[in-house]
């Protein structure tokens, strides 16, 4: 009894750590701006999968709502926080519905699993990818006017980086799921 006792300790502090290190590098993704082509690139969507991916729907999905809340309190997790305003207010924001796709993105890249072909995980990756444009651009939608060039303005820009980092991570999914299915 005693020795399932530790065990269960154990693996609830391990996955503790885990959120919040999923937290702390979806931040770090979110602050570094790395120059592309027609706009500079965060890699909070390549993170965002990547905890699905290696960390599994229940952690993944902890660890992005553990950001999302982070963000709604105040802290200046979010891209382009502080400088745009943080809380509730930047959260309500423009970018609310690609914050908000990111549970359903991290949820769906936790279902690839070792058996799937390349171009499967491609696939379930693309995805995963545009369950965020799509709730991104119906909150854009209907914060801004339908009137307006939605797709140009929230997702044209976006693409190449995009499918960029999606191919960079299909690359190495196999590799992290063989690493998760060891620990």
């Amino acid at each position: 009894m005693e020795l399932t006792k530790n065990i269960s300790q154990t693996t609830i502090i391990r996955s503790l750590f885990a959120i919040i290190l999923g937290s702390i590098a979806l931040t770090i993704s979110a602050k570094i701006k790395i120059p592309f082509y027609p706009v500079p690139m965060t890699m909070q969507t390549f993170v965002v999968l990547f905890l699905g991916v290696s960390l599994g729907y229940k952690i993944g999905l902890a660890s992005v709502a553990l950001y999302l809340f982070e963000g709604i309190m105040g802290l200046p997790v979010f891209s382009n926080s502080p400088e745009k305003g943080v809380g509730l207010i930047y959260f309500t924001g423009p970018t609310m519905g690609y914050l908000i796709g990111f549970l359903t993105a991290s949820f769906l890249a936790s279902k690839i699993n070792s058996k799937d072909s390349f171009l499967l995980v491609l696939l379930k990756l693309l995805i995963a990818t545009t369950t965020i444009y799509i709730l991104g651009l119906l909150w854009l939608g209907t914060l801004i006017g339908w009137e307006k060039p939605i797709f140009a303005l929230g997702a044209k820009p976006f693409l190449l980086a995009e499918i960029f980092k999606v191919m960079l991570l299909a690359l190495i999914t196999k590799k992290i799921i063989k690493i998760r299915n060891f620990i």
